[in-house]
């Protein structure tokens, strides 16, 4: 089958060596997986990150976003037959969808939203399950919840803010202020269902205040936490919500304790690495979201469309993301 993969950590993306087209053996599922035969997938920081910092002795498929029709079950698969489409992330430690065929385990899995084409569809998995723990699950924000309460959104416009913004806005009660300081990306996250947007290169509190809140009750830290830290907790109410899901290079947790501040991660990867009891809880959510993107609840984050799936245009998206500019997600789709 056609693959994409590095053989070489740490290139950077122009090079051609950073990802290579390649022949690889047809996957074969295990007891629980479901073979798919690859339609559409998205990129993420996620794949950019791998790429530059996990050292590898053998071609390593990335990717962690894919919509597909079920090709083959393992032995003990109950949930999905052959024919279906389905959409998933998948797991961190397993080759991934940049392939014609990929696995993935039927608990992280569900049903793709039959409203949406395969490459508006593969922008949301990833996104969708790591925006839905951190708001429901980290941050405990109840559905129908936090009217009264705002949650600031740093980084609003890139794929996991587009998703969030929407199921804040639609599924909670709470304000959501989103941050973008370009005017193409702040009309994005307006249209997402933001309340207000303000610019994280200037000081977040007067902007704040400007709009009537003096202090935020949650924030989701998406990107650059580090640079903006002192401001979040300037900006959080006492007995506040600090969630990130970036890599800062340290985190002092001590300046959280005045206002007993509390500090969540979130990493969408965590249930299918550690095979967790509630690892179902993925194809659950996946589920409510197809159900919530056909009742028009929900819209995809597609941004960019890059064409077909192959090493250049995949070393071009992963210059984009690797720049900061994207809006939205970056999809690419067929073989």
């Amino acid at each position: 089958m056609k693959a994409i993969a590095y053989l070489q950590h740490g290139l950077p993306a122009e090079d051609p060596r950073a990802l290579q087209d390649i022949e690889l053996p047809q996957p074969q599922p295990g007891p629980r997986d479901l073979r798919v035969r690859v339609q559409a997938i998205a990129v993420n920081p996620a794949d950019t990150k791998v790429r530059m910092n996990s050292p590898t002795e053998g071609p390593r498929v990335l990717g962690w976003d894919a919509v597909g029709v079920v090709d083959a079950v393992g032995s003990e698969v109950t949930l999905f037959r052959p024919g279906e489409t389905v959409w998933f992330a998948g797991a961190i430690n397993r080759p991934g969808s940049y392939a014609e065929y990929t696995l993935v385990d039927e608990r992280i899995a569900a049903v793709a939203p039959r409203t949406l084409s395969a490459a508006e569809a593969a922008a949301l998995p990833l996104t969708a399950i790591t925006a839905w723990e951190l708001l429901f699950d980290r941050l405990g924000v109840p559905e129908g919840g936090g009217a009264g309460q705002t949650l600031l959104v740093m980084g609003a416009a890139g794929g996991v803010g587009s998703i969030l913004v929407q199921l804040a806005r639609r599924l909670t009660g709470l304000t959501v202020v989103g941050t973008a300081s370009r005017p193409e990306t702040r009309e994005w996250v307006l249209a997402q269902g933001a309340h207000h947007v303000i610019d994280h290169h200037a000081p977040l509190a007067p902007q704040l205040q400007a709009l009537g809140i003096e202090a935020v009750t949650h924030v989701a830290s998406l990107t650059h936490t580090e640079q903006h830290y002192a401001q979040l907790v300037e900006v959080l109410a006492p007995q506040g919500h600090l969630a990130l899901i970036d890599d800062p290079a340290t985190l002092d947790a001590v300046p959280l304790k005045r206002k007993s501040l509390s500090l969540h991660w979130e990493f969408m990867f965590t249930r299918p690495l550690f095979g967790t009891p509630d690892m179902q809880a993925q194809h659950d959510l996946l589920r409510r979201v197809a159900d919530l993107v056909e009742q028009g609840v929900l819209k995809t984050t597609l941004g960019e469309h890059y064409g077909r799936i192959d090493a250049a245009n995949l070393r071009r998206a992963h210059a984009a993301l690797e720049a900061h500019g994207a809006r939205g997600k970056i999809v690419l789709e067929g073989f």
